[in-house]
């Protein structure tokens, strides 16, 4: 969990928006295209493979890289 907030305030940063509703999509966004998608989980036991990636294959059946 501290990896996700060291990264998050690193991406979005501590910066004020002009309303709740820009905030909420930026914060979506970013976790949505680029801490679900684009980030690989680096253990072997996960495949080398995105958060959104593993959940696909799960949902499909298919057993993750061991």
């Amino acid at each position: 969990m501290e990896r996700f907030w060291t990264l998050f305030k690193e991406e979005i940063g501590t910066r004020l928006w002009p309303d709740r509703a820009t905030a909420q999509a930026e914060v979506f966004a970013f976790v949505e295209t680029l801490y679900n998608r684009r980030r690989l989980r680096k253990q072997p036991h996960f495949g080398y493979l995105t958060p959104h990636e593993t959940r696909q294959r799960f949902r499909n059946g298919q057993a993750l890289a061991a």
